[in-house]
């Protein structure tokens, strides 16, 4: 029990000072005239001025309460290496059992696992929240057991008392680490790009070659294997094979007595793309449909075009002198013989034989589609005709055959059901309310997909693949009708400019397709397909460990699924014959970036408070009692401030001057006064 006097004035002290200096005044007064009882009024002034102040003698029931000590284990990843999780663990045992043993403390014991997604250690955080349910007057001490590589050691934090890292880990260890210092979102296919990498080791790492090996996987292929120095910024050329997502995989195998091979990986998803998409269009003569043609390639910045029309065919015999002709000689033999590996795209835009290009030059075209190039008939009237391009080399990769019937009378060009599923022509604007056609050149399809057709469903668009190459034949010279607005239009230079692309290999119109998009650790599973179903997927992860998940039809030709990826790294996908990999979450997560034990990066904050950090590996440090502001930590001990804290049960307060005691007091010394004056 403790008592203190308090005082709790009548008035506010602005005017009880006011109060005080009237009453000094008529004191200081008296003393100048001279009155022989003046010090009776000055003591009469001050019983007043006494009682307004309103003194009170307090007493407190007081109980003391215990000191607590703040003790965080660090269970994160990084501390289930090497005998990390033996050293936490018998140090937080024996730490609290000694800190129980205290008088007058109890232990706060807490464990710290991973922060959310690839957030790390988040030791800090998890203080501020055990600190938010605490009394911070009763705080004595913070003692972390970690290997010190916090991430959000910048985070604010008043502590109230010293905090202290003990510290797992040896001072042998070492670690090996892979590390991208420059990777681009986007590359251009079939144009080297540079990557900077790094392989650095860490810690008490051995004298060596300086020499590491380094294997480099594309796409889940075998890997090819170099040997790479250490501890320098490598450049490494990379050419991309494909458009769309290209998965690289970078791995320096484990090294003996390293901490771990988990930061010794490293993927990189880079999206290809084409420099530019060079195209040939040859119009076999003038039409209203050539110009859209035109625009819509000249529309696409990413493409260069190079557009022909043939004004002068060989049979015009009009006697005009070639020196007065202005037109452009045809390069026959430079487009169709030297160059033509040159474009990816070659369009006959109504062309008919002529005598223009011989048999040679469209034999070469045709091998030039079995070697991957792409080729596009638009075909007209003259398709069906004798000097049709079908009666030339040219047929023998073409998948349908005219059968010499021109169709002119209205139609309306329509989706088939195969085309419902494929991605040329699955979901175009206007779901089908489009304008007629008013002329289609009967076929006869021998291979590839219709995926649109006309009258009476005779075949109006056909895809087809030819070994490497790609095929397409449109049976209309009418499709520029829908750029017209004929009776209403309709989607010609989507259709048309999917059509292009899809020839042109872009990977989002390819129709038999896995792909895979990552959030998180939830993997997203696309199958686009032109069959009517699909099995199972296999999913491989990066332990080798393999789940098959059944896909849903969610769209025509489209079947999807998700999966939750167990651990992060590199995930193998095959769906029959079609084979995806993916990467969830960063091959070396944060935890793994840093893994040898330091003190550097809590040092700012155990500085601040005076704190220390030792190594467990040279035992456990003894505790002692420090003031505060003193020095926490020394050779072999750590410091605990107490705080002395204490809880108040009971409160009384007794009046030191009644009202009737001031009345009595201060009437008593002025009557004293009056008297002792008046005798005078």
């Amino acid at each position: 029990m403790t008592g203190s006097v308090i005082f709790d004035p009548l008035i506010p002290w602005p005017l009880l000072t006011v109060v005080t200096v009237i009453a000094a005044t008529s004191v200081l007064l008296a003393v100048v005239r001279g009155l022989n009882g003046w010090a009776l009024r000055a003591l009469a002034a001050l019983v007043v001025v006494a009682a307004l102040t309103g003194p009170s003698y307090q007493q407190e029931d007081r109980a003391p309460l215990t000191d607590i000590v703040m003790l965080l284990e660090d269970e994160s990843a990084s501390q289930q290496l090497s005998d990390r999780p033996d050293q936490t663990g018998s140090a937080a045992d024996e730490l609290a059992a000694t800190i129980a043993a205290r008088p007058n403390t109890e232990v706060r014991r807490m464990t710290v696992a991973d922060g959310d997604g690839d957030a790390g250690t988040q030791l800090m955080t998890a203080l501020s929240t055990a600190l938010a349910e605490e009394p911070r007057a009763r705080i004595a001490g913070v003692l972390a057991i970690s290997d010190g590589q916090i991430h959000d050691a910048d985070l604010p934090l008043e502590l109230p008392a010293p905090m202290h890292l003990l510290m797992t880990g040896k001072e042998t260890d070492w670690d090996r680490r892979l590390e991208i210092r420059n990777a681009p979102a986007f590359a251009i296919i079939d144009e080297p790009v540079t990557l900077t990498l790094r392989i650095e080791d860490m810690g008490a790492a051995p004298e060596g070659s300086g020499l590491a090996p380094l294997d480099i996987s594309v796409d889940g292929a075998p890997a090819q294997s170099f040997q790479v120095p250490i501890g320098e910024d490598i450049e490494l050329p990379i050419t991309l094979p494909h458009g769309g997502r290209n998965v690289i995989q970078f791995t320096v195998p484990e090294a003996d007595g390293e901490l771990t091979d988990r930061n010794n990986t490293a993927l990189i998803q880079m999206n290809g793309v084409r420099d530019r998409l060079r195209v040939l269009l040859v119009s076999g003569e003038p039409h209203p449909g050539g110009r859209t043609w035109r625009n819509l390639l000249k529309s696409d910045s990413s493409v260069d075009l190079v557009h022909f029309t043939i004004l002068r065919p060989p049979e015009k015999q009009d006697g005009v002198p070639v020196s007065e002709l202005s037109l452009i000689a045809f390069p026959t033999r430079e487009l169709f013989l030297e160059r033509i590996d040159d474009f990816d795209l070659i369009i006959f835009d109504r062309y008919k034989r002529r005598g223009i290009l011989p048999a040679l030059y469209l034999d070469n075209v045709a091998n030039y589609i079995r070697q991957g190039g792409a080729v596009l008939v638009a075909a007209g009237a003259d398709f069906a005709s004798a000097d049709s391009l079908y009666r030339s080399p040219l047929g023998s990769v073409l998948p349908a055959s005219p059968t010499a019937r021109v169709l002119d009378e209205p139609y309306l060009p329509s989706v088939t059901d195969l085309g419902a599923r494929h991605p040329v022509t699955a979901d175009l604007p206007d779901g089908g309310d489009w304008g007629r056609w008013l002329r289609q050149i009967d076929l006869s399809q021998s291979s590839g997909h219709a995926v649109m057709s006309g009258i009476d469903d005779r075949p109006l668009l056909v895809l087809d693949r030819v070994e490497e190459g790609r095929v397409a034949l449109l049976a209309s010279d009418h499709a520029w009708l829908w750029n017209r607005g004929y009776e209403g239009g309709g989607p010609q230079l989507e259709l048309l400019r999917r059509l292009a692309h899809w020839m042109m290999k872009e990977p989002e119109l390819e129709e038999e397709t896995l792909t895979a998009e990552a959030t998180g650790q939830t993997m997203r599973i696309k199958r686009r397909t032109l069959s009517n179903d699909v099995p199972p997927v296999t999913i491989t992860d990066p332990s080798g460990n393999t789940t098959e998940l059944e896909l849903t039809e969610t769209a025509p030709g489209v079947f999807e699924g998700t999966f939750e990826g167990p651990e992060i790294g590199l995930y193998r996908l095959v769906n029959g014959d079609k084979t995806a990999v993916i990467g969830l979450g960063p091959a070396a997560p944060r935890e793994f970036e840093q893994t040898i034990a330091t003190a550097e990066v809590l040092e700012p904050v155990i500085a601040g408070l005076r704190g220390g950090s030792v190594r467990l590996e040279d035992g456990l440090p003894r505790l002692r009692n420090v003031r505060p502001g003193r020095p926490a930590a020394g050779r072999g001990w750590i410091g605990l401030t107490p705080r002395d804290a204490f809880e108040t049960r009971d409160v009384r307060q007794t009046n030191l001057l009644p009202g009737w005691l001031v009345l009595l007091l201060s009437l008593g010394l002025l009557t004293a006064a009056w008297l002792r004056e008046g005798r005078r």
